[in-house]
């Protein structure tokens, strides 16, 4: 019984569900059907004509929800106001696409790129002969952006794009004090849908000593601008002081006062009570020239 209550109930889930219509779709032809938007539908019908003299047609939402609902397709809802029909352009993007793929493969370390969809902002017939592509610094944190081609008369294409990929990144498990090392013990590697990121994902904690550089919150992404170049000497540690000079290495220990990164320059304290500068070389480790 239970079960077939939870079938109807689903059914009527289904019947009730709404399918979104986009706010523009791309089309091979002027004369636009409802195959337009549905490709494989087996029930075509025309929804409108763009006009001879343009390459792209819209049309009221309302009114296109009411003629689908004149045949059969009742569940159809817009966020939009207007549903843009737009020609698609009949040239080749290969180079920009291959240009988009370069771009975000030399961004992230690993990245599996599926797809790259590429559309001029308007209808063009054709692209120049030489053009540059010129993409944007930060576009790499996002599946989808504006581009341009500037030709050699200083003239620019835009072209919107959408990426498909998978990004493999960090994730804390658990909260991440500052100045935390960072390891697979505190973070989990996990491939994710490249979507929207606040900043570059970190994508390799194995090849570089890092720690937290603030306070990251559980099940957090992490990023380049949450971590740091690990401190290997640490304020108030006693360490070992190397003094060169006139050929001679003399060797004594120092308390640090201050925290220190490898190439840092920090103030130390001698068993005299005489502070001194050191060059931070390696773990609890420096030296004076």
């Amino acid at each position: 019984m239970f079960i077939k209550i939870a079938l109807i109930a689903l059914i009527l889930l289904n019947l009730h569900a709404e399918d979104i219509l986009e706010e523009v779709y791309y089309v091979d032809t002027k004369n636009i059907t409802f195959s337009s938007i549905v490709p494989d539908t087996k029930n075509d019908f025309h929804i409108v004509t763009i006009d001879s003299s343009r390459y792209s047609q819209k049309i009221k939402a309302k009114d296109l929800i009411k003629l689908l609902d004149k045949h059969g397709y009742k569940n159809y809802s817009s966020k939009s106001n207007y549903i843009n029909f737009i020609l698609k352009s009949p040239i080749d993007t290969s180079y920009i696409e291959q240009k988009i793929k370069d771009y975000y493969e030399k961004k992230y370390e690993n990245i599996e790129i599926k797809t790259v969809f590429i559309k001029p902002r308007g209808y063009i017939t054709s692209l120049p002969e030489n053009y540059i592509v010129n993409i944007r610094n930060n576009d790499f944190l996002s599946s989808n952006g504006t581009i341009n081609i500037k030709t050699k008369e200083n003239k620019k294409v835009f072209f919107d794009y959408y990426i498909t990929a998978n990004v493999e990144i960090y994730i804390s498990k658990d909260i991440i004090k500052k100045e935390t090392h960072l390891s697979p013990l505190n973070c989990t590697k996990k491939s994710v849908q490249l979507d929207s990121f606040r900043d570059k994902p970190l994508q390799n904690i194995e090849t570089a000593s890092l720690q937290a550089k603030r306070h990251i919150p559980k099940d957090m992404i992490l990023t380049i601008r949450d971590i740091e170049v690990l401190d290997v000497v640490k304020r108030d540690s006693v360490i070992n002081i190397n003094l060169y000079k006139d050929g001679i290495a003399i060797t004594f220990s120092a308390k640090a006062l201050q925290d220190g990164k490898v190439n840092d320059i920090i103030n130390v304290q001698n068993s005299s009570g005489k502070i001194l500068k050191a060059k931070v070389t390696s773990s609890n480790t420096a030296e004076i020239e």
